[in-house]
């Protein structure tokens, strides 16, 4: 069978056990020796045991030294078992161990404050010994252990250690570096020994190696199971109540060939989760001499690409012999040539897809035989091969299909676990693959097409000036006519301030049949679906039900506003209704719901790119109502629920019942607080003066809730630092830690940042901080740089 090479993670340092001295006092051989309170250690010194074979101390690692554990072996090269504080970046030269006179293993370096490495869990500790089994214990007075190494393995467990039911080995990232790396081994507090990617939400798809040692068909009583390395090389799974071995996984693994197992005294066994994300078993044996030789015996796996993983997002892997590698698919590009392991992106902008008015005209198909991978399709169908991959071409959303006896099968980007495998079925997977050259030439042909339109357009248009005359002085004739009878029938006074289609209420009352199938309720009334007959069209039908002074007020306020406006991002209205008390408007309707239901409530929020252009969608109409259009508006009530979506998934902002309306000569407006008080500005319980920057901090919440895919206030969580978005986001951005914010994404950190920033500059207390309108588009665009926000909550000064 094939195995690599053992990943000892070898460091070549004949100085070091050259070196090694015990400072507190050399004990006879194979006689532990004891660590005495107030004892230090400095690079090159050790602590070893008394075979000499383990020690305790710095060990290089990068520019610096780690503190660990670690095995000697032949040429004074050593293999690394256990590391403190494994993340922390590494020490100098000059850093120290101290054990403390209150017992505690304190790291003293240049760089920071102390860290404590071990202390008493139990009690003070009273000494410290580097034990024979690589087992680094403090002890009490009474020689009973208050802390020990065996009980925080890193990602190796030697002969005598447990992992116990619920701890895990995490892979070291690379041979060199033994912090964090991409893989963990996890024992289940099922019975199951799972290995998973690091990165993933450890569901069942996404484990790539099991002892399958779960269910009422294994462990019917539920029983903790812990896994023990006994002292001949056996891995065991172990019953945590009485000891008893239930599973030994030796019998289980992949074997090198050359098994010897025993309970030799020259013999060490380590069990390790290798950088690649193996599990294998390794024997040390020592000669006369203290060289070891060291053993590949056992492994869980054989081929690197059944690793889930192994290979990044867009990528997959391929075995030939015993290597295996990572290799982009058609159409995409590594992120880092220098690091394949990262994965892959596109190289053409999937934004080309949905503006062209034909998709298939920018791409071709590319194909891939016997390809695999763990993503769930969104559509199947039956349908010929060669239809398969056409399919993919003029359907925006797919990334790849993948076709297995008849049936064509679509999916989204990213891809994960790729791989290349043999199948009883074939299966052929086409991909997209960006064609410029077949662009340019349909933008030529398109270019000559245009010239001869143009052509005979210009020929026409000197005939068709007197129709168009003719017709505009007949139609403004006719609406004018049509407004004047208005002015007449209702005392409203606005009829030249719109140009809406006038209903009765009698046909609105038959295009929603009575009103029956209510969709929502405001402040203000009822919203309806409706139909009207003409075409087979359908409206939105909002009734006022208000008494007559305030629903006339408001009724006003509406139908200004959107008479004097007209934009892609807001939602057109169509007409209106006024019969007495009887006050109605009539809107386009919206299929595809709200921006609320799309990240609050959908199963699979919108991608990163389909959230930045929502949120510049919603910035855009809410830059023309303030600064753009004839009547310069204060919307006053923008929030997830306001901003809906049309067939195109363009985010129109809606409901201006609450439109505070300024003239040119205005700054503001003086009202009471309405709405969501989850988006409504400190302003509002102040019963201040209102102005645009009332608008700026509800877009500025709901931007960061576009970034998060969570509601502003939300008390299911985690950690109490959470529940108000804002704070956590502004904690986030401050830390350095805003993946924390789209957890298992693939996004573009600096939009994420830019997005971040932009929200916290709109949701300052103090509004003279907040940035313009004008401001928040092009920071969004990244036309110009967004400078670092301070803390949403301390930026008003108090006097």
């Amino acid at each position: 069978m094939f195995f690599s090479s053992p990943p000892m993670a070898s460091i070549s340092i004949v100085f070091l056990v050259l070196s090694i001295t015990f400072v507190a006092g050399r004990a006879q051989p194979n006689e532990p020796s004891r660590v005495r309170l107030g004892t230090s250690l400095t690079y090159p010194t050790s602590w070893p045991s008394p075979s000499h074979r383990f020690a305790f101390g710095f060990y290089p690692q990068g520019s610096g030294f780690a503190v660990g554990i670690w095995l000697v072996g032949m040429d004074n090269n050593i293999t690394v078992v256990w590391t403190a504080n494994r993340d922390d970046p590494p020490v100098t030269s000059k850093a120290s161990l101290d054990f403390t006179k209150d017992g505690k293993l304190v790291l003293r370096t240049e760089q920071g404050p102390e860290q404590v490495i071990a202390s008493g869990a139990k009690g003070p500790a009273s000494y410290a010994v580097m034990n024979d089994s690589g087992n680094f214990v403090l002890y009490k007075n009474d020689s009973k252990i208050t802390w020990q190494s065996f009980d925080s393995p890193t990602d190796t467990i030697l002969q005598g250690q447990t992992l116990l039911a619920g701890a895990e080995l995490a892979s070291s990232l690379n041979e060199g570096d033994h912090s964090t790396g991409r893989f963990h081994l996890r024992m289940q507090t099922d019975g199951n020994l799972v290995s998973y990617p690091r990165n993933s939400g450890d569901a069942a798809s996404d484990a790539y190696w099991n002892t399958g040692t779960s269910g009422s068909g294994f462990n019917p009583n539920g029983f903790l199971f812990d896994l023990y390395l006994n002292s001949t090389g056996g891995l065991n799974l172990v019953n945590q109540s009485n000891s008893a071995t239930v599973y030994t996984l030796n019998d289980h693994l992949f074997s090198s060939g050359d098994i010897n197992l025993d309970n030799n005294n020259n013999t060490i066994y380590r069990a390790t989760l290798d950088v690649d994300g193996i599990f294998r078993l390794y024997s040390h044996t020592y000669n006369e001499n203290r060289n070891d030789r060291v053993h590949l015996l056992l492994s869980t796996l054989e081929n690197s690409c059944d690793i889930h993983d192994f290979c990044g997002l867009n990528s997959y892997c391929s075995a030939i012999g015993s290597k295996a590698g990572c290799s982009c698919y058609p159409g995409f590009d590594f992120i880092n040539t220098s690091n394949k392991f990262l994965g892959c992106h596109q190289n053409f902008n999937e934004d080309d897809c949905r503006r062209s008015e034909d998709p298939e005209m920018l791409y071709n198909v590319a194909s891939l035989e016997n390809m695999s991978w763990a993503d769930r399709p969104y559509s199947v169908k039956l349908i010929e091969e060669r239809g398969c991959g056409k399919s993919c071409l003029v359907d925006c959303n797919c990334g790849a299909v993948l076709y297995t006896d008849t049936y064509c099968s679509k999916y989204k980007l990213p891809l994960r676990y790729g791989r290349i495998r043999n199948v009883t079925k074939p299966t052929t997977a086409f991909f997209k693959v960006y064609h410029p050259h077949q662009v340019h030439e349909v933008l030529i042909e398109s270019k000559r097409s245009l010239i001869l339109i143009l052509s005979i357009i210009l020929g026409s248009f000197l005939c068709l000036c007197l129709v168009l005359a003719t017709s505009s002085i007949l139609v403004y004739r006719h609406k004018f006519d049509r407004y004047r009878k208005l002015t007449e029938n209702v005392n409203l006074g606005l009829a030249e301030e719109f140009t809406l289609r006038l209903f009765s209420y009698s046909e609105l009352e038959s295009a929603t049949e009575g009103f029956q199938e209510e969709l929502g309720r405001g402040s203000y009334g009822a919203v309806y679906k409706g139909t009207i007959s003409e075409g087979g069209k359908t409206i939105v039908v909002k009734r006022l039900e208000k008494h007559v002074e305030e629903g006339d007020r408001e009724f006003r306020a509406e139908i200004i506003a959107i008479a004097r406006t007209h934009h892609k991002n807001l939602v057109r209205v169509l007409g209106i209704c006024i019969e007495g008390n009887r006050k109605l408007l009539v809107y386009e309707y919206m299929n595809n719901g709200s921006l609320a239901d799309l990240i609050f409530k959908a199963e699979r929020p919108p991608i990163w790119k389909e959230r930045i252009r929502i949120a510049l969608d919603v910035a855009r109409g809410l830059l023309y109502l303030h600064e753009e259009s004839e009547v310069r508006i204060i919307h006053c009530n923008i929030k997830p629920q306001n901003i809906l979506m049309d067939d195109n998934w363009t985010a129109k902002i809606s409901d201006f019942g609450f439109a505070k309306l300024l003239m040119p000569n205005q700054s503001g407006a003086t009202t009471a607080a309405e709405g969501t008080s989850a988006y409504l500005a400190p302003e509002w319980e102040k019963n201040s003066l209102i102005s645009f920057q009332t608008d700026i901090y509800s877009l500025g919440v709901v931007l960061l809730e576009i970034v998060c895919c969570r509601r502003s206030i939300e008390v299911n969580v985690s950690t109490t630092d959470e529940i108000i978005l804002s704070s956590w986001v502004y904690d986030c951005f401050a830390a350095g830690e805003l993946d924390k914010l789209v957890k298992d994404e693939t996004v573009d950190f600096r939009t994420l940042e830019r997005m971040v920033k932009v929200g916290l500059w709109c949701v300052q207390e103090d509004p003279t901080l907040r940035p313009s309108m004008k401001n928040v588009v092009l920071m969004l665009e990244g036309t110009i740089n967004v400078p670092i926000p301070p803390s949403p909550v301390l930026s008003i000064v108090v006097s």
